[in-house]
Formats: C-alpha cells, structure tokens, sequence
C-alpha cells in the first residue's frame, strides 16, 4: 500500500564503503596510490610487448589484451569510488549506474575468457612444444581473442536487459560502492526470480567453461611436468606457467566466492571486501605477478630503460 515507484527518479544512490571521515580519507588515499600503480603498471606492459619484438608470441599477445583490460576494468569502477569517498556526492544516474554495470559485467566476462585462453596456449607450449608455432598461429589467437570480447559484449547486454525491467519501490540507495547486479537486484519490488535466473545461467555458463578449460590444461601440464626426469627440467616447466596460475587462482577465487551462491546468502561486508579486491586491488597485481615472475618481461623493460637512457645521453 506504501510503496513508492521510483523508476522515474532520474538517481540511484551509492553508500559507499563507510561513513567515517577518517577511513573515507585513508581509503581515498589507499585506492589513488592502487589505481596510479594499476595505470602505470597495464599501460607500461602494453608498451613493453609492443616495443619489444621478442615479446611478439601468443602468450604476450594475451597479456597485452588482459592488461588493457584490466586498465579498463579499474577505470570504470575506481574513479567513481574515489569521488563518493572524496565528496559527500554519492549520487549515480540511472544511465550512469546501468553504464558502469554494462562495462563491469562485459570486461569481467572477457577477462575470464582471455585467462582461459592463456591456460590453453600454456597447455600447448608445454605439453605440445613442437606444434606451439603451428597451432598457436596468429589467426587462432586473433579469434580467441574476438570471442572473448564477442561473449563478454553479450553477456554483458543481456544482463543490463534484464536489469532495465525491473522497477523499484520505497529506495534507490545502493549498499555498495558501485552498481553491481545484487544490491540492485535487492532493492526491485518485483519478481526477480526470472532475472536472477537468466543472468546466473550466463555468467555462470561463462565461468564454468572457463574455469573447465584453466582446469583441464593445467591438469595435462602438471602431467606432463611430473614425466620431466630432471629437476631443472621441471622447473623450467613450471615456471613459464607460474605466473598465470597464480593469476588465475586469485581472479577465479574472490569471483566464485561473490557471485556462484545464491541472493539470499549475500553479505554486505564480506562481499564488499571481496569486490574491492577484484574491482580494484587484481587488475594492479596482475602486471606486478606477470613482470616480477617473468625474465623476458624484466629484460624487455631493461632494455626499454636503456635505449632511453642512451638516446638522454646522445642528445
């Protein structure tokens, strides 16, 4: 009998992640330090594999594209956190707060399918050596890479769809720092059941395969690896796969953890946490995991600093 239609209020509003003046500015701080690292970090790799021709192979070729992704990723969500912890403005239009929730769900989509990709071409390059430049040709990468974004852009429509429909009652405030699909969800005064649905089969279908294609590589790798008589031999395996196994286990964790459960097991907090691990924290430690672990990256960006500091010296 009280409710409110708000569907035609023209503003969602975002709680944010505290009310504390205090915390609000050591997070401001926190996630600005994170997001400049994040920046200079994705945007360095991409120039790295581009300068460098040796870093011209499929797997670099992958992580160019997760590392723009990742700057994406952190661009769509961390700027807006930023100015509702600097400013009292936690306002988001309804178009604004749908368009971030599209980009969210459409680069999340691609990157898990990108890792996916870059768990097949290891499984290749290990357990297949000498068919590595043949299969991982340049036109198999260019359309794992096109499906991926393809998939991601689907999926990601498809949500936003669905979410358009709904119509909410008596609150548009958002317990949450930016629009994800749950806390949205919770503030509909309609059935939602049929949404929930079609957008757990779809994210769920895309992280189920993904996750099938990371698990059974990796399995035919660590089989491969343990016929490796020598010890070196082994290491050497392992190591050229070491870094997008621990990528793959932290991006795949926090996502499992936040969205494969059902609605009525959300928890603000816990879930808050994990979503600014993923959202902000992932996409700055995936060119630190993939540089610090990596020889060919560390060489490239050696001698990318020394062409320029002989150019500083020859002018």
């Amino acid at each position: 009998m009280g409710r409110r239609n708000l569907s035609s209020t023209s503003n969602f509003i975002l709680m944010g992640l505290t009310d504390s003046d205090e915390i609000r500015l050591v997070l401001f701080n926190l996630f600005l330090l994170i997001y400049l690292v994040t920046v200079l970090g994705n945007a360095g790799m991409i120039l790295i594999i581009r300068l460098d021709l040796q870093l011209h192979t499929p797997m670099y070729f992958f992580l160019s594209h997760l590392s723009f992704i990742d700057l994406s990723y952190s661009t769509v969500i961390t700027p807006k956190t930023l100015a509702t912890l600097l400013t009292f403005n936690k306002y988001i239009s309804f178009s604004g707060c749908f368009t971030q929730m599209y980009f969210f769900v459409f680069l999340a989509a691609t990157e898990c399918l990108i890792l996916s990709s870059m768990a097949y071409d290891r499984y290749v390059a290990i357990c297949n050596p000498l068919q590595y430049p043949v299969v991982m040709s340049t036109t198999l990468c260019r359309s794992f890479i096109t499906a991926s974004y393809a998939i991601g852009c689907s999926e990601s429509l498809v949500n936003v769809l669905c979410m358009n429909t709904l119509h909410f009652c008596n609150s548009n405030v958002i317990n949450h720092f930016f629009c994800d699909t749950t806390p949205i969800l919770s503030l509909s005064c309609t059935d939602t059941r049929d949404i929930e649905t079609v957008i757990f089969i779809g994210a769920g279908s895309t992280l189920v395969a993904s996750l099938i294609t990371v698990f059974v590589s990796y399995a035919a790798i660590l089989s491969t690896i343990l016929k490796i008589n020598s010890t070196s031999g082994k290491q050497k395996a392992f190591s050229t796969c070491a870094s997008h196994l621990l990528g793959v286990t932290i991006f795949y964790g926090t996502m499992i953890f936040t969205y494969l459960k059902p609605r009525r097991s959300y928890s603000l907090g816990k879930d808050q946490v994990a979503s600014v691990f993923y959202t902000i924290v992932i996409p700055m430690l995936n060119p630190l995991i993939y540089s610090l672990r990596n020889k060919e990256v560390k060489n490239a960006l050696i001698k990318v600093m020394n062409k320029r500091v002989s150019s500083r010296h020859l002018k």
